[in-house]
């Protein structure tokens, strides 16, 4: 019994010691708290138009890293206007000014772009849409993904190339956003890439010339 007590009288004792340590937990007071971690509330920086001998040249403010565009910084696009850079059409899918889906690619179609499209396609897109498009990739047949989009299905086919690469870009359903994947020109070339996929698959004799239906006989 005599040990119990002593081992409580300990115990009391070290929480008074804490206590008077720590203080009460939400209690005002005019003396800085005992910080055990800063959680990095204070932390070297510096500071704007500065000399600083952290970078080689001796100026805290340094251009912009080669590659970042600056969201206000305007840019010259394929078609001529210059506008700045979350009003492109070609970083946004979106027609400028408005909230609308840019209805085609606004890269020009070359076979160079639709060569490096089938190769992004073959990396980022075959996996779970398959190498033709139709929904059958490795993701599907091993039962990761049940339900994966048939590329060719008339809704896709109707959709504007904008709404494309926002899909792209921000992702749908299960399909994660592949914007910090994939470079803009890239995300293009894949819906450049997509549209012969489809036109292989939907594409009649019809749409031949009478010497390339020839051809094929």
């Amino acid at each position: 019994m005599r040990h119990v007590l002593s081992i409580a009288i300990i115990l009391l004792a070290l929480c008074g010691i804490v206590v008077g340590i720590a203080g009460f937990r939400g209690r005002m007071s005019r003396r800085p708290p005992i910080e055990v971690f800063s959680d990095m509330d204070r932390q070297p920086k510096l500071r704007p138009q500065k000399p600083d001998a952290f970078f080689p040249n001796g100026v805290s403010s340094q251009l912009p890293v080669p590659g970042t565009v600056a969201r206000s910084q305007p840019i010259q696009t394929l078609d001529g206007p210059v506008y700045p850079f979350e009003d492109s059409p070609v970083n946004t899918g979106l027609v400028t000014g408005t909230t609308n889906f840019a209805p085609a690619d606004p890269l020009p179609v070359t076979m160079s772009l639709l060569r490096r499209g089938q190769a992004r396609f073959d990396i980022y897109c075959a996996p779970c849409h398959g190498r033709l498009g139709d929904g059958n990739g490795i993701t599907k047949k091993i039962g990761d993904m049940t339900a994966v989009a048939d590329l060719h299905d008339a809704r896709i086919v109707d959709m504007a190339d904008g709404e494309i690469f926002n899909t792209i870009t921000r992702g749908k359903g299960l399909m994660g956003a592949y914007g910090p994947l994939i470079p803009v020109r890239d995300r293009w070339a894949i819906i450049a890439y997509l549209r012969t996929l489809q036109l292989s698959w939907l594409g009649s004799t019809n749409d031949l010339t009478a010497r390339e239906r020839a051809a094929l006989k």
